[in-house]
């Protein structure tokens, strides 16, 4: 493992729209800031066919140029981006120490922007067909679907909710659930018993979605009985949960019990070094716009701190 000798200002992990967008405000501001990212620039929303809810694309904007767009404009500003994937964070004598697989990285504080990943079912067709009908988020996709058919698969809160939401667009939902009973709140099941568009598919998972350039179809399997059927369909919700990327973070700074960072509004961890923002967060609301505005935040907060630790602060007049 090779060492680096340089002290960055600020490291950010995780290139997604806060990721970027941190980056971006930091090297706007002067500082000295390199991003991690693992795979790609651009995160999960460079897997989506269209964004139609972020500002400024009337017409809509495809998830991966609305991607480049962000990395070509942080890049303009001397944002440096390197492939690493971040393995553990250490402290070093008042430093942060971020080590990968065959760099370490010194620096005053870290911003750090890992996101989520959505729970797959792990079947034929969902990966083919992802963007092309397969979706993990109504609140992104929803609008698409106007007098189609569907289905989301689940049966807690994000479920029942991405049901609801979607019933306002589709003609007809089928809610695949694998036990005979929901798990989602009992206001959440009041509102969807009475939703005349929904209907309950208990004791049955999907084993595979069938389609060419979009989903067509999806086989369905009752468990209790073992009998398959096929469900003609316009797209399938798959709403089974997400999982925040922190493992690596559990043993330096707080967690909640599921795994997402916890943080105060200024997106400042439990560590006063470490701001956090992006899907992440422990918060309600994961969109392209609010991970924007964390990554704001977070840069405002870790710049500021980086410029009292080396006595050049003047207060609340951080340059963004």
């Amino acid at each position: 493992m090779t060492g680096d000798k340089t002290l960055y200002d600020i490291i950010i992990i995780g290139g997604g729209p806060a990721g970027l967008t941190a980056g971006l405000y930091a090297c706007r501001a002067g500082m000295d800031t390199v991003l991690l990212e693992k795979i790609g620039a651009g995160g999960e929303i460079a897997t989506a066919g269209l964004v139609e809810n972020y500002p400024g694309f009337p017409e809509g904007i495809n998830g991966y140029e609305l991607a480049e767009k962000f990395k070509l404009q942080a890049e303009k500003f001397g944002l440096n981006i390197q492939a690493a994937g971040v393995k553990r964070i250490i402290e070093k004598g008042g430093e942060k120490v971020v080590e990968t697989e065959d760099q370490k990285y010194r620096t005053l504080a870290i911003i750090t922007a890992v996101g989520c990943n959505p729970m797959k079912l792990g079947i034929p067709g969902e990966d083919e067909l992802r963007g092309k009908g397969v979706s993990y988020c109504a609140t992104c996709d929803g609008p698409f679907f106007k007098d189609k058919e569907i289905a989301v698969v689940g049966g807690g809160n994000t479920a029942l909710e991405e049901t609801l939401l979607l019933s306002k667009f589709a003609t007809r939902i089928h809610l695949i659930h694998r036990r005979s009973r929901l798990r989602a709140t009992k206001i959440l099941q009041e509102r969807f018993s009475k939703n005349e568009r929904v209907k309950f598919i208990k004791d049955s998972i999907v084993t595979k979605i069938y389609g060419e350039d979009r989903v067509e179809a999806v086989s369905v399997k009752n468990l209790k009985t073992g009998v398959e059927s096929e469900l003609h369909l316009d797209g399938i919700f798959i709403a089974v949960g997400v999982k925040p990327n922190t493992e690596f973070l559990k043993d330096t700074i707080r967690l909640d019990e599921n795994g997402y960072i916890i943080t105060d509004e200024n997106m400042k961890t439990s560590v006063d070094s470490i701001y956090a923002c992006g899907d992440a967060r422990k918060k309600t609301l994961r969109q392209v716009v609010t991970a924007c505005g964390e990554g704001a935040a977070a840069s405002f907060s870790a710049g500021s701190y980086v410029e009292e630790l080396k006595g050049e602060s003047y207060g609340e007049h951080f340059s963004i």
